[in-house]
């Protein structure tokens, strides 16, 4: 998006989001993620292992001497919440858009699959040394006025913490949702894992990771000279090819832990790069995940009339 006129940007993402990813992930309500929602929907055979004990239908429990869990059906007029991470380090990037650009297309699409479905979208956006809020509201022109507020924004110095904005948000917003972190999650993992476990115990969670294919290798081109976005630091490095070895094993590790640590926190993990088709990773991500959804339920199922 970077350069574009902002409302060709916006309409050239509604466009996007409407022919490619509408109708494939937004079926009867569904969101980013299959899961339960809060309303009563029908009963079925409990599952030990599988269902949650505190949903026992014990009045067709009681009727049919077999124990019954209700099932939960999707709420209407939920609130999705993003945490943007518009810190100095997105706006590297050497590929087709900036980190910044993926971090704003993702939260935009978000937005955008919401408010189709009459979902409330708010947002926090880590900027500058603060946290911005922006309350949930229904409808395009509050979407587009704060998209129109990120792509505005001047490149970002300083830096504040990701689990400060997790703790932000899990605090202010009690009623369960879709809650979605859009970062690279390069702070320390136990700064952000604690408060993000703490988020995902209550709502849903994905957690979308936002990469450039040089924070992974680097090329053979000899001497560079490297700035730290944050700090504003430089220093001149010749890329050796055992430089360049053991950063891609760092990198490798390092990424291997953010994964592990988003795992453990219990959010799904999805990773867009600024080097691919992002609406293609979101859409094939949505796909799996329902896909992974619908063979648990026939598994338990199976096991249930077994």
């Amino acid at each position: 998006m970077s350069g574009a006129n902002p409302d060709q940007a916006l309409r050239r993402l509604e466009l996007t989001v409407v022919r490619r990813l509408d109708g494939l992930l937004q079926g009867r309500h569904q969101g980013l993620i299959p899961g339960p929602g809060s309303e009563h929907g029908d009963s079925r055979v409990y599952v030990p292992g599988e269902d949650d004990v505190r949903r026992m239908d014990w009045a067709v429990t009681a009727r049919t001497t077999v124990p019954h869990v209700r099932d939960l059906i999707a709420d209407r007029e939920l609130e999705t919440w993003a945490l943007a991470d518009l810190s100095a380090s997105m706006e590297f990037g050497t590929a087709e858009v900036s980190k910044r650009d993926l971090v704003i297309s993702a939260v935009g699409a978000i937005g955008i699959l919401a408010g189709r479905v009459g979902d409330r979208f708010g947002a926090y956006v880590l900027y500058g040394d603060d946290v911005h809020r922006y309350p949930a509201r229904q409808g395009r022109p509050r979407l587009y006025a704060l998209l129109h507020s990120l792509l505005g924004a001047p490149p970002a110095q300083g830096s504040v913490d990701l689990g400060e904005g997790l703790e932000m948000m899990a605090a202010a917003h009690r009623k369960r949702g879709l809650r979605v972190v859009v970062s690279d999650f390069l702070d320390p993992a136990d700064s952000w894992e604690p408060p993000l476990r703490r988020l995902a115990a209550r709502h849903q969670v994905l957690a979308v990771e936002v990469v450039d294919p040089r924070e992974l290798e680097l090329p053979d081109v000899g001497f560079v000279t490297l700035t730290d976005p944050e700090t504003g630091r430089s220093r001149g490095v010749h890329l050796s090819r055992g430089l360049r070895e053991r950063y891609a094993e760092a990198a490798a590790e390092q990424r291997w832990e953010i994964r592990t640590a988003l795992r453990r926190a219990g959010a799904a993990h999805l990773v867009l790069r600024t080097d691919r088709d992002w609406v293609f990773d979101l859409a094939g991500f949505v796909l799996r995940q329902r896909r992974t959804a619908h063979l648990m339920r026939r598994a338990a199922g199976r096991r249930a009339g077994a």
